[in-house]
Formats: C-alpha cells, structure tokens, sequence
C-alpha cells in the first residue's frame, strides 16, 4: 500500500515560486507587435548629466532596469560589463535604470563593478513610459528592452541573461533593416 503524504501550504508555495521563476527566466520577445517604436525617455545620469534617448539616434542599445541588491542583476552585470566594452565602437550602448536604489550606493556599485554605460535612477515617469511595451508591465528585474539601430522596440526580456545571449541581442540590434 502507498501513501500519499500531504503537501504543505508553504511546501505548495515554494513549488509555485520555483515554476514561475523558471517561467519568468525564459519570456523572451517583443512585448507588442514586430515593430513598434521605442520609447522616448529622458533623465539625469548618476553623475547629474542630463541624458536622452535622442542622443542613441542611430545606436542599437539595451535599457535594463537593475537594483544593486537583486542576485540576478548582480550575476549579469559583468556579462553586461565585457558586452559593452566589446560593442561600444559598433554603435552599441546599454543604458541601466536603477530601481528602488540610492544614489550613493548606485555610484559605488558602479565603480565596484566596471560600469561604463549610462545609468539613470528610476523615476516613476521612466518606470510608466517603459511599462506598456511589456506585458503586465515591469514585473520584476532584470527587465531589458531592446532597440535596433533604426529606434525600432525588437525585444523585451525578463530575467538575468549570460554573456552570449547579450551578443545574440546586440547583433539583432545591430543587424542593418533591408530597405533602410
């Protein structure tokens, strides 16, 4: 005779966060239709310059929205580090959105961490005009959207990426578009 022992309630829970972690690790796409255009945005750096996505006018580039304190955040960092130092003189750029972070501990993790791209500290307003490309809106982070060269939204990613699938994003970012 076999016995089925009782799932706990907090067993049940564990299970679920567990499935929509790997879930919500591997959505990958455009959040609307194939092309649509990125947003605009705008903002002060966290060395106080001012900063607009007017200036990547003909850069594909990456907006990732991060926190110093979130583990998969952290574990991308460096892939992100190595991705821009590699891309940046083909026209490439990352540009970070801290979320529910201070300024000091923005700018040290940036130093810590070899950070070279923008980084901006999320604003409501920032926070509200990248929502309505991802479905449900920003979830959760890491959160990327990414935009090819010809300011066209091609992607919007949740979760922590490796190095290569970084590579695999920029080159689709960088791609020339046929007929343009």
């Amino acid at each position: 005779m076999i016995v089925m022992k009782k799932f706990t309630p907090s067993f049940a829970a564990i299970c679920l966060a567990l499935v929509l972690f790997a879930v919500q690790a591997t959505v990958s796409g455009t959040a609307r239709a194939a092309s649509v255009a990125a947003p605009s945005f705008s903002g002060k750096t966290v060395d106080g310059k001012p900063f607009s996505s007017s200036s990547l006018k003909g850069k594909g580039y990456i907006v990732n929205f991060f926190a110093t304190w979130c583990p998969p955040c952290r574990a991308e960092i460096p892939d992100m580090v190595e991705v821009q130092k590699k891309y940046e003189k083909k026209g490439f750029t990352f540009v970070g959105i801290a979320v529910n972070e201070t300024l000091p501990k923005v700018q040290n993790f940036m130093k810590s961490s070899g950070i070279t791209y923008p980084v901006l500290m999320a604003t409501p307003e920032l926070i509200r005009t990248f929502s309505g490309y991802a479905a449900g809106g920003i979830s959760g982070i890491p959160t990327s959207f990414v935009v090819d060269s010809s300011g066209q939204l091609i992607g919007v990613v949740v979760g922590g990426r490796s190095q290569e699938a970084f590579e695999q994003m920029v080159n689709q970012a960088l791609k020339p578009k046929a007929g343009k």
